[in-house]
């Protein structure tokens, strides 16, 4: 029996027996070009939305979710007197005006979710949104633009996030289409996924960065929200099934929850066990101020790692190495 017969439309959609197939689309929050921090060469980042971990120090609180959200910036803020349009946009009850400053404040308890009719409205884009759905073949079309940069520099694209795996199917599809443009491929991922997602994406990946924060139960579960039992178990997976030359573990360096020798003595052990290359990452704030904008409180406060404990943690590592 035949096949029944298929043609292209516009925008990549598959017409087949009459029906529209649309194309695969991802929930994207960022795509960063020319990047040198995570992977080999120049890199293009994907930054993909929704992650099962709610790490305290994340610095990209703005990926948790798997849909859009909004945020506020009150410093772009033109005021109600000159403004005044997500007031009117706004049917909810969930904007009112501060007497002091003149400007908008939010009631995120009263917001209808997903509705983000007044970040449409706000010219000063004050108010926006986190997360925009593209395509495959449109977020490659970025990452094309930088081909001649891979080329010559051994880089390619980054899927980050966020966790990739939390989107498997455009994940995939995105992978899969980096390779048929003939991209390097690299992965950035948190571990907390089941396997059948990993072995989905392995085929379509030369490189992956792989968290691992604490092997301690009780201090993962209070700084990430959950036990690290199944990233550990997929990383034991992974090194017999992708080759550990092209894999990297890293683990942020976090005050208060893994920052003695013994819990990096602890990680660099077990990774060296495994033969994969490990690094660690000093703590940093660079997100922090993103938790304000999205209601959030950033829970670590003022916490520091000098520059001199780091350096003291990264040799205890080393005599793994």
């Amino acid at each position: 029996m035949r096949e029944p017969r298929s043609s292209r439309g516009r925008n990549g959609q598959e017409w087949r027996m009459g029906m529209v197939h649309q194309p695969v689309q991802g929930n994207i929050f960022n795509i960063q070009r020319y990047s040198v921090h995570d992977g080999p060469g120049i890199r293009t980042v994907v930054f993909m939305k929704g992650c099962p971990l709610r790490c305290k120090w994340c610095s990209n609180p703005e990926s948790w979710l798997s849909a859009r959200e909004m945020y506020y910036d009150a410093g772009k803020c033109i005021g109600a007197a000159a403004c005044g349009f997500c007031l009117a946009a706004c049917g909810h009850g969930a904007i009112s005006v501060n007497r002091d400053s003149g400007k908008v404040e939010m009631n995120r308890g009263s917001c209808a979710e997903g509705c983000l009719d007044c970040a449409a409205a706000c010219p000063a884009q004050a108010i926006d949104v986190y997360g925009r759905l593209m395509t495959v073949d449109e977020v490659l079309k970025i990452a094309e633009q930088d081909s001649m940069f891979y080329a010559r520099s051994g880089g390619g694209l980054t899927l980050s996030g966020g966790e990739a795996t939390a989107q498997i199917g455009f994940a995939e599809a995105l992978l899969a289409g980096a390779k048929r443009r003939r991209i390097h491929t690299a992965m950035e991922t948190c571990g907390h996924t089941p396997w059948s997602h990993f072995s989905r994406l392995l085929p379509g990946l030369d490189m992956i960065h792989y968290d691992l924060k604490s092997l301690n139960e009780q201090a993962h579960r209070k700084f990430t929200g959950v036990a690290p039992h199944l990233i550990k178990d997929n990383l034991e997976r992974l090194s017999r099934s992708f080759e550990p030359g092209r894999i990297v573990v890293r683990t942020p360096v976090i005050p208060g929850f893994n920052d003695t020798a013994g819990d990096i003595a602890e990680i660099a052990g077990f990774v060296a066990s495994l033969g994969i290359r490990h690094e660690l990452l000093k703590y940093h704030r660079y997100g922090s101020v993103k938790y304000g904008l999205l209601g959030r409180v950033y829970e670590l406060g003022q916490a520091d790692l000098s520059a001199e404990r780091f350096a003291e943690l990264a040799g205890v590592a080393a005599r793994y190495s």
